[in-house]
């Protein structure tokens, strides 16, 4: 089912939290908080819209990495319903597209519900202070590049990182639903 984000609620505090990724090292929200800010992004393996900008995912996150701002994927789907989403295939996944960034399990997907994420993908960019601004989609149609996007995510965190702020106009990131249990 295809879904909608909701409007930034700009200056919102992301929860502090610690999750382990499928290796089972522990990774610290406030701990990748760069003075660029921080780009959590909550994502799975088996949504055709993640998989479809999964290539993107990694060269945007790395370009936002070189430029000193933290960067964390999350999964929040029950991956007992959705065994594709397994830490096992995460692990796989994230190799497959080359992840610069760790991709956290939600085990309890207490991290999902506390950012209320609704949907894969969902962004969130988060000002040095880790005040929210940006809560929109990786892309938009456009004319700005050779393949006829523009760089929406991109944008709005180097933005970001020279105001202190988000862009007004942002685009809700639309994708499948969070998998529940």
């Amino acid at each position: 089912m295809l879904l909608d984000t909701p409007i930034c609620e700009f200056g919102w505090k992301g929860p502090e939290f610690t999750l382990n990724d499928p290796d089972g090292t522990a990774f610290t929200m406030s701990d990748h908080l760069t003075d660029k800010g921080l780009l959590i992004m909550f994502i799975c393996n088996h949504c055709p819209y993640v998989k479809t900008v999964a290539d993107r995912l990694a060269s945007d996150a790395k370009l936002l990495m070189d430029e000193g701002i933290g960067v964390l994927a999350v999964m929040s789907n029950d991956y007992r319903q959705k065994p594709a989403d397994s830490p096992e295939n995460m692990k796989l996944f994230a190799a497959e597209h080359g992840f610069p960034f760790p991709y956290l399990v939600d085990e309890d997907q207490s991290v999902g519900k506390a950012y209320g994420a609704v949907c894969t993908p969902d962004f969130f960019g988060f000002n040095k202070d880790g005040g929210l601004q940006y809560r929109g989609r990786l892309d938009s149609a456009g004319m700005n590049d050779p393949e006829g996007r523009t760089p929406e995510l991109v944008n709005a965190m180097r933005q970001i990182v020279e105001t202190g702020d988000g862009p007004r106009e942002q685009h809700p990131s639309m994708g499948c639903s969070i998998k529940w249990s």
